[in-house]
């Protein structure tokens, strides 16, 4: 038998037991598994993890784990590039597009709404998730850790909130998008880019109240749904000054969860 000594930071932390959370920890094996298997083996996703450094040396995910061996396990950094030294998988996303599990449908919208690229379906499998996700260059946000754990996915994030606004929160701080937020500019619906629309084009089809009211509008190309700034639009407009505020509130408290 063989022991390797083990450390895993900051949020990969929240998927380990209580008694390996930020410290070193010895872990018994037999064979020359390869590191991926053995991160896997505590539940972590491989998808969650951007760079594994053994003796202090980067390695890549086949790399074998040996008798004696001191395994560093990293998350995804948003704020260093890390591309120089890193080896486990691609070049990070700089420009973060979604792709999201059928169980994450209000987050979708909620997404949508701020003008991030989401993709979402409610009838997609595990299979098909995964396909999207690496033929696309997509970030898959799922409750599902061992969808994260498919071959397939090289970009991925297991969610920890459960409730639709606290989700929006985490993901607008965990991949650093408090700047990023372009509201009103996607479809809720189908996710295609809005466009400017002449109110002559629409006025036919607009509720009368609408029509006398409103004089700007957006349609989208793909479903042909058509928005204004009614009263959904000023209640979406304040979600999302909250969700800033809110994002930013909790950013010191979501950082800090699981130890170093």
């Amino acid at each position: 038998m063989s022991t390797a000594t083990f450390r895993f930071y900051a949020e990969l932390n929240d998927f380990l037991s209580s008694s390996e959370r930020g410290v070193d920890f010895e872990h018994v094996f037999s064979g020359r598994p390869s590191v991926k298997d053995m991160i896997e083996s505590f539940g972590v996703p491989h998808s969650e993890v951007d760079l594994v450094l053994i003796n202090g040396e980067s390695v890549d995910f086949t790399a074998p784990v040996r008798d004696g061996s001191r395994v560093s396990v990293f998350p995804v950094f948003e704020s260093i590039d890390i591309a120089p030294i890193a080896r486990v998988r691609p070049e990070p996303l700089r420009e973060p597009r979604f792709v999201l599990d059928v169980h994450l449908g209000r987050l979708a919208a909620y997404l949508r709404m701020a003008g991030f690229d989401v993709s979402w379906r409610n009838d997609r499998g595990d299979e098909e998730l995964a396909r999207i996700s690496r033929s696309e260059g997509r970030i898959l946000l799922t409750r599902d850790r061992d969808l994260l754990k498919r071959s397939a996915v090289t970009h991925g994030y297991w969610m920890r909130q459960t409730q639709p606004r606290q989700q929006l929160i985490e993901v607008l701080h965990r991949f650093d998008l408090l700047r990023s937020i372009s509201p009103f500019t996607r479809c809720l619906r189908c996710n295609d880019l809005l466009r400017a629309t002449d109110k002559l084009h629409v006025e036919s089809k607009l509720p009368p109240r609408v029509r006398e009211r409103q004089t700007e509008f957006k349609t989208c190309p793909s479903c042909n749904r058509i928005y204004w700034k009614g009263s959904h639009h000023e209640r979406m407009k304040e979600l999302i000054s909250e969700l800033r505020e809110g994002a930013s509130a909790a950013k010191s408290v979501i950082g800090s969860r699981g130890g170093e």
